[in-house]
């Protein structure tokens, strides 16, 4: 395999790793903004922020953590074949279904970037009673499609690497 393509994949992979790990740090964040949504309804007038927030909080760390989660194969795989067959035949299967993936993603990253500049052209504010800007939630979940657009390249140059007879 070119040196360029083997550098994409372990530049790739280690950018995914590192914004995976720090994503899972959003959990914290998710249970400190509910809980204190608990508080504020307890003890003091409820604060307006909290759903939306917790929302937009799970919807980064879900995003942000898809790469990862790729990389580490926690995705939903049905293993009624795939686990029987050799390694090289399930290269050349994955081939073949990633660029279903990357078509998916390919739609998904381009509906998002039209909203995030719909978002910026017109100032989009949530409808709820807290109305804050949506550009950049839209900005993350564009962020984080792009980065597992990414690593399925990464992948298919690694499956490619494995027909080949090569280790990557």
């Amino acid at each position: 395999m070119p040196q360029f393509l083997v550098a994409y994949v372990r530049i790739i992979e280690a950018v995914n790793i590192r914004i995976g790990r720090i994503a899972m740090y959003l959990l914290f964040v998710l249970a400190a903004i509910l809980l204190w949504s608990v508080v504020s309804k307890a003890f003091f007038t409820p604060a307006l922020w909290t759903q939306e927030m917790a929302q937009f909080t799970m919807v980064a760390y879900f995003v942000l953590g898809g790469a990862y989660s790729l990389i580490l194969g926690a995705n939903v795989r049905m293993d009624l074949l795939y686990g029987r067959w050799s390694e090289k035949k399930r290269a050349l299967v994955d081939c073949i279904s990633i660029f279903a993936l990357i078509i998916f993603l390919g739609v998904v990253l381009w509906g998002g970037i039209e909203s995030t500049i719909y978002a910026f052209e017109v100032g989009e504010r949530s409808r709820t009673v807290w109305r804050p800007y949506m550009a950049p939630i839209k900005i993350v979940i564009c962020s984080g499609v792009f980065l597992m657009i990414l690593q399925s390249f990464a992948f298919l140059i690694r499956d490619i690497a494995t027909l080949r007879g090569v280790r990557i």
